[in-house]
């Protein structure tokens, strides 16, 4: 009896010692929507992509941002390139990874042009981890990223279940990032500001998600990181200076993550507002038209 009383603790020991470790790291998958055959949501417009290649290059993005700002975060995606997956593929890549996060992106289209705005997808209103992270990137879409947000939805509203949804086993919420048959919204995806807004305020709702879920994780990323993934780029894009302190959510820029920064200098500019945070010059360019589409037609790309 004892030695079976002591194999079961031993059993129990490692058993937890195993749930302790996984607890040290969380994993996360994006699903870029459609891709290959199945190009999702078609477009009309000239210069535009269809709804497969938008939603592939938001996922990077997305990806990008977390590999950089995060740590003890591991990022999978269903696919990386433009191949088609099929939805059953997907959802068994979920459940065989065992993965705590399933974020599928998308871009959504209707009939009338006029529609347009962000929605968020959950199975079922009773999943409530789901639900929490979705309200929360709603929240990002309409508060930071300036974008109309038409809420969280779920089969419900949809009056259909989505399959990477109902059959994942983990947290999980499909994201809509806009209609890419409203012209503006359209332009707007199309663009590499609009994708890397769009992909940041996902990432912050995913950020404060996860930290608020695992309080005993450090997803902070340590001075010893390498340079490749310290989030610490070198260029970012200069869209203003000033004399005097002006609030980094002052109106005039409400829809750009901005940031201010004090200088030590005699200057009578004390103050400069940057966009961004990107590895090389080039980077920095691709997104600088888009700042510049926004109305800060003297924005410039400046080395930190």
């Amino acid at each position: 009896m004892r030695n079976l009383f002591v194999a079961f603790c031993s059993f129990l020991v490692l058993s937890m010692g195993g749930v302790l470790a996984q607890k040290n790291q969380i994993v996360v998958m994006i699903d870029p929507g459609h891709g290959g055959k199945d190009v999702g949501h078609e477009t009309s417009m000239s210069g535009h992509e269809d709804e497969k290649h938008l939603n592939l290059k938001i996922a990077k993005f997305l990806g990008g941002y977390i590999e950089k700002y995060l740590s003890n975060v591991k990022v999978m995606y269903t696919r990386s390139t433009d191949a088609t997956v099929s939805l059953d593929s997907r959802v068994d890549m979920a459940n065989n990874a065992k993965v705590d996060y399933f974020l599928s992106i998308h871009c959504n289209g209707n009939d009338n042009r006029n529609v347009r705005g962000t929605e968020s997808h959950v199975h079922s209103m009773s999943a409530k981890k789901s639900v929490s992270l979705a309200r929360m990137i709603e929240k990002q879409f309409s508060s930071r990223a300036g974008r109309h947000s038409r809420g969280v939805k779920d089969k419900n509203d949809l009056q259909h279940s989505l399959q990477v949804l109902k059959f994942t086993e983990m947290t999980s919420v499909l994201v809509e990032c806009g209609f890419i048959t409203n012209r503006r919204e359209a332009n707007y995806l199309n663009s590499t500001y609009g994708q890397e807004i769009i992909a940041s305020a996902i990432f912050r709702a995913f950020r404060a998600f996860i930290t608020k879920e695992h309080p005993n994780i450090s997803f902070k990323k340590t001075a010893g990181s390498s340079a490749s993934n310290s989030g610490s780029g070198t260029y970012a894009i200069q869209i203003a200076s000033s004399k005097e302190w002006i609030d980094d959510e002052d109106a005039r820029w409400k829809k750009l993550d901005v940031k201010r920064i004090k200088l030590n200098t005699t200057s009578a500019y004390k103050y400069i507002y940057i966009v961004g945070n990107y590895a090389t010059r080039s980077e920095a360019k691709a997104a600088l038209e888009g700042i510049r589409q926004k109305g800060f037609r003297d924005a410039f790309v400046t080395k930190r």
